[in-house]
Protein backbone atom coordinates (compact mmCIF):
# COMPACT_ATOMS: atom_id res chain seq x y z
CA UNK A 1 0.00 0.00 0.00
CA UNK A 2 3.12 1.94 1.16
CA UNK A 3 4.65 1.54 -2.71
CA UNK A 4 1.29 2.45 -4.72
CA UNK A 5 0.73 5.58 -2.33
CA UNK A 6 4.40 6.90 -3.03
CA UNK A 7 4.23 6.11 -6.87
CA UNK A 8 0.91 7.94 -6.51
CA UNK A 9 3.01 11.20 -5.18
CA UNK A 10 5.45 10.78 -7.67
CA UNK A 11 3.05 11.08 -10.30
CA UNK A 12 1.27 13.51 -9.33
CA UNK A 13 4.23 16.06 -8.43
CA UNK A 14 6.13 15.18 -12.08
CA UNK A 15 2.68 16.28 -13.34
CA UNK A 16 2.73 19.58 -11.07
CA UNK A 17 6.29 20.40 -11.60
CA UNK A 18 5.50 19.54 -15.72
CA UNK A 19 2.82 21.92 -15.86
CA UNK A 20 4.98 24.71 -13.86
CA UNK A 21 7.80 24.25 -16.60
CA UNK A 22 5.05 25.02 -19.04
CA UNK A 23 3.56 28.06 -17.38
CA UNK A 24 7.40 29.21 -17.17
CA UNK A 25 7.83 28.93 -20.46
CA UNK A 26 4.53 30.55 -21.48
CA UNK A 27 5.26 33.70 -19.69
CA UNK A 28 8.70 33.69 -21.20
CA UNK A 29 7.29 33.72 -24.69
CA UNK A 30 4.59 36.75 -23.79
CA UNK A 31 6.85 38.87 -22.73
CA UNK A 32 9.53 38.28 -25.57
CA UNK A 33 6.66 38.78 -27.67
CA UNK A 34 5.10 41.69 -25.94
CA UNK A 35 8.33 43.42 -25.80
CA UNK A 36 9.51 43.13 -29.28
CA UNK A 37 5.81 44.98 -30.40
CA UNK A 38 6.63 47.79 -27.92
CA UNK A 39 7.85 50.89 -29.70
CA UNK A 40 10.82 52.43 -27.67
CA UNK A 41 10.38 56.33 -27.40
CA UNK A 42 13.29 58.06 -26.05
CA UNK A 43 13.02 61.33 -24.20
CA UNK A 44 15.19 64.23 -24.90
CA UNK A 45 16.50 64.93 -21.82
CA UNK A 46 17.01 61.45 -20.56
CA UNK A 47 19.52 61.21 -23.93
CA UNK A 48 21.31 64.35 -22.74
CA UNK A 49 22.16 62.96 -19.58
CA UNK A 50 23.55 59.87 -20.72
CA UNK A 51 25.53 61.38 -23.19
CA UNK A 52 26.78 63.32 -20.36
CA UNK A 53 27.33 60.32 -18.58
CA UNK A 54 29.50 58.26 -20.91
CA UNK A 55 31.10 61.88 -22.51
CA UNK A 56 34.94 61.64 -21.92
CA UNK A 57 36.92 63.75 -19.32
CA UNK A 58 40.11 63.67 -20.70
CA UNK A 59 42.49 62.43 -23.43
CA UNK A 60 45.66 60.36 -23.36
CA UNK A 61 48.45 61.08 -25.05
CA UNK A 62 51.81 58.66 -25.37
CA UNK A 63 54.84 58.86 -27.50
CA UNK A 64 56.49 61.82 -29.28
CA UNK A 65 52.81 62.30 -30.93
CA UNK A 66 51.06 62.25 -27.87
CA UNK A 67 54.09 65.39 -26.28
CA UNK A 68 53.23 67.08 -29.69
CA UNK A 69 49.17 66.76 -29.35
CA UNK A 70 49.20 67.91 -25.87
CA UNK A 71 51.29 71.01 -26.42
CA UNK A 72 49.45 72.04 -29.16
CA UNK A 73 46.09 70.95 -26.85
CA UNK A 74 47.80 73.02 -23.94
CA UNK A 75 48.17 75.79 -26.43
CA UNK A 76 44.75 76.17 -27.98
CA UNK A 77 43.79 75.81 -24.15
CA UNK A 78 45.74 78.78 -23.08
CA UNK A 79 45.24 81.05 -26.35
CA UNK A 80 41.53 80.71 -25.87
CA UNK A 81 41.30 81.19 -21.98
CA UNK A 82 41.17 85.05 -21.51
CA UNK A 83 41.55 85.91 -17.81
CA UNK A 84 38.55 87.57 -16.62
CA UNK A 85 39.02 90.89 -14.19
CA UNK A 86 36.91 91.81 -11.21
CA UNK A 87 34.33 94.19 -11.96
CA UNK A 88 34.74 93.94 -15.87
CA UNK A 89 38.11 95.27 -15.65
CA UNK A 90 36.62 98.15 -14.10
CA UNK A 91 39.65 101.12 -13.47
CA UNK A 92 37.33 103.12 -11.24
CA UNK A 93 38.13 103.08 -7.46
CA UNK A 94 34.59 103.56 -6.31
CA UNK A 95 32.86 100.72 -8.11
CA UNK A 96 36.29 98.38 -7.06
CA UNK A 97 35.74 99.89 -3.33
CA UNK A 98 32.04 99.23 -3.25
CA UNK A 99 32.00 95.84 -4.60
CA UNK A 100 35.12 94.17 -2.72
CA UNK A 101 37.05 96.43 0.18
CA UNK A 102 33.72 98.22 1.30
CA UNK A 103 32.97 94.65 2.40
CA UNK A 104 35.20 95.05 5.62
CA UNK A 105 36.56 98.27 5.75
CA UNK A 106 33.37 100.25 6.25
CA UNK A 107 32.43 98.75 9.59
CA UNK A 108 36.46 97.58 10.85
CA UNK A 109 35.27 94.33 10.28
CA UNK A 110 38.19 91.20 11.23
CA UNK A 111 40.47 94.49 11.91
CA UNK A 112 40.07 95.76 9.02
CA UNK A 113 41.22 99.36 9.41
CA UNK A 114 37.51 101.79 9.08
CA UNK A 115 37.38 104.68 6.62
CA UNK A 116 38.34 106.63 9.70
CA UNK A 117 41.57 108.71 9.49
CA UNK A 118 42.43 107.72 12.64
CA UNK A 119 42.24 104.24 12.01
CA UNK A 120 45.27 104.42 9.39
CA UNK A 121 47.67 106.48 11.32
CA UNK A 122 50.69 104.43 11.21
CA UNK A 123 49.24 102.35 8.53
CA UNK A 124 50.01 105.71 6.05
CA UNK A 125 53.40 106.10 7.33
CA UNK A 126 54.31 103.10 5.34
CA UNK A 127 53.80 105.15 2.42
CA UNK A 128 51.53 103.91 -0.59
CA UNK A 129 53.61 101.61 -2.05
CA UNK A 130 53.70 99.20 1.12
CA UNK A 131 49.48 99.54 1.05
CA UNK A 132 49.37 98.37 -2.29
CA UNK A 133 51.64 95.50 -1.65
CA UNK A 134 50.03 94.34 1.67
CA UNK A 135 46.47 94.86 -0.62
CA UNK A 136 48.11 92.96 -3.45
CA UNK A 137 49.57 89.74 -0.58
CA UNK A 138 47.40 90.04 1.75
CA UNK A 139 48.04 91.24 5.52
CA UNK A 140 46.72 89.87 8.84
CA UNK A 141 43.09 88.72 8.15
CA UNK A 142 43.06 90.01 5.15
CA UNK A 143 43.20 88.03 1.93
CA UNK A 144 45.14 88.51 -0.96
CA UNK A 145 43.28 90.84 -3.07
CA UNK A 146 40.50 91.23 -0.71
CA UNK A 147 39.60 88.08 -1.77
CA UNK A 148 38.63 88.79 -5.55
CA UNK A 149 41.89 86.60 -6.88
CA UNK A 150 41.21 87.99 -10.27
CA UNK A 151 41.67 91.80 -9.52
CA UNK A 152 44.67 93.18 -11.20
CA UNK A 153 47.15 95.14 -9.26
CA UNK A 154 46.23 98.26 -11.64
CA UNK A 155 42.63 98.29 -10.10
CA UNK A 156 44.08 97.30 -6.60
CA UNK A 157 46.56 100.14 -6.88
CA UNK A 158 43.64 102.16 -8.19
CA UNK A 159 41.49 101.23 -4.88
CA UNK A 160 44.02 102.15 -2.14
CA UNK A 161 44.27 105.29 -3.83
CA UNK A 162 40.56 105.70 -3.66
CA UNK A 163 40.50 104.43 0.10
CA UNK A 164 43.20 107.02 1.17
CA UNK A 165 41.24 109.69 -0.84
CA UNK A 166 38.46 109.32 1.10
CA UNK A 167 40.11 109.57 4.34
CA UNK A 168 40.99 113.63 3.33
Amino acid sequence: MAVQSDQAFFKTFGVVLVGLVIFTVAIIVLAVVLHGQRQMSEVPSREAAREARFASVAEVFAGETGRAAAAAAAAAASATATPQLAFDGSLDGGVIYRGACGTCHDGGIAGAPAMVASDWVGRLDKGLDTLVANAINGIGAMPARGGYRNLSDEQVEISVAYMLDMLE
